[in-house]
């Protein structure tokens, strides 16, 4: 027992020692449908399709919340009261950054409570599944969750993520299309829709959906450079470049953003700027698949 209490406490040290460094804030308000501050609603935050770093809260009287030591990345977070109905939001968290949000939620029957309840239990033990690559098993699951409960995006969603690994394409397509209409505002659906339609060639469909998850979440890097690859195939080449510019300045070691800027430089015959990106990718990425072409680009330009 005492070793256990040794290991327990040295990770509680780590932990501080993380949360001082690379960890971020989500903090709060949630309100009943006339704006009322909400008291003692259960709230709960989890990462996407993991329950390890669960955190647990509840709101103050004013109705509202917060919890430290997050790690980057985005967040399901769940909100339960009784005599309301559950509501779920996806937020981002960046390093030492602070997320915000407001909630409001809608009265409810207690019938419905329960098999939101009942619901919330099974998508959890999905998740618990998905993370063990169970993935079969989680599919059946969600499913279960979704038979009592079809109005979440985040059961959608994580369905869609279940496919995917299965490589059942048509149906994780179908379950992103869903959750993207369940929730316009989620990042991670819009982009898994998007990219559901970019892997058919349907670029046209896919970009306002990759521009959606652009806008959403206009500090991660991903989001722009996925948007550029699709703008490129819609718009042409150069349309694209503010996108990958963009990447670019929120991560400026983003080597296939560079690649992707050298291309777009040579055919606006910006030889220097090109020769610049092309040498840059290949500082970062010597051995991508890219690198050889991207030798013989910086070659030729430098004749």
């Amino acid at each position: 027992m005492k070793k256990l209490f040794v290991c327990l406490l040295l990770a509680a040290s780590t932990a501080c020692s993380l949360s001082a460094s690379i960890t971020g804030r989500i903090e709060g308000l949630v309100t009943d449908a006339a704006g009322a501050p909400l008291e003692k609603v259960e709230i709960s935050i989890i990462p996407q399709l993991s329950t390890s770093m669960k955190f647990n809260i509840a709101t103050d009287k004013n109705g509202k919340f917060a919890q430290i030591g997050v790690q980057p990345g985005y967040y399901m977070i769940s909100f339960k009261k009784e005599g309301y109905m559950p509501a779920s939001k996806e937020i981002y968290v960046e390093i030492q950054g602070v997320a915000g949000l407001e909630v409001k939620l809608e009265a409810s029957q207690p019938t419905m409570e329960r098999a939101m309840s009942a619901s919330d239990k099974l998508f959890l033990q999905g998740n618990d599944l998905y993370q063990l690559k169970k993935y079969e098993e989680a599919l059946a699951v969600y499913r279960e969750a979704i038979a009592l409960s079809d109005a979440q995006w985040g059961y959608y969603l994580n369905l869609g993520l279940t496919y995917k690994k299965l490589d059942r394409k048509d149906e994780a397509k179908a379950a992103f299309a869903k959750a993207a209409a369940l929730n316009p505002d989620s990042y991670s659906a819009n982009k898994e829709y998007g990219e559901s339609l970019a892997k058919e060639q349907d670029f046209a469909a896919a970009k306002p959906y990759y521009q959606k998850a652009a806008d959403l979440s206009p500090t991660d890097p991903d989001a722009f450079y996925n948007l550029g690859i699709c703008v490129s195939k819609v718009d042409g080449h150069e349309a694209a470049l503010a996108a990958y510019q963009k990447c670019i300045a929120l991560k400026p070691d983003y080597a296939e953003a560079h690649y992707e800027l050298g291309t777009i430089y040579i055919g606006q015959n910006k030889k220097a700027e090109a020769v610049a990106s092309l040498e840059k990718f290949l500082a970062l990425a010597p051995e991508h698949e890219k690198a050889g072409l991207a030798k013989q680009l910086v070659e030729f330009l430098k004749k």
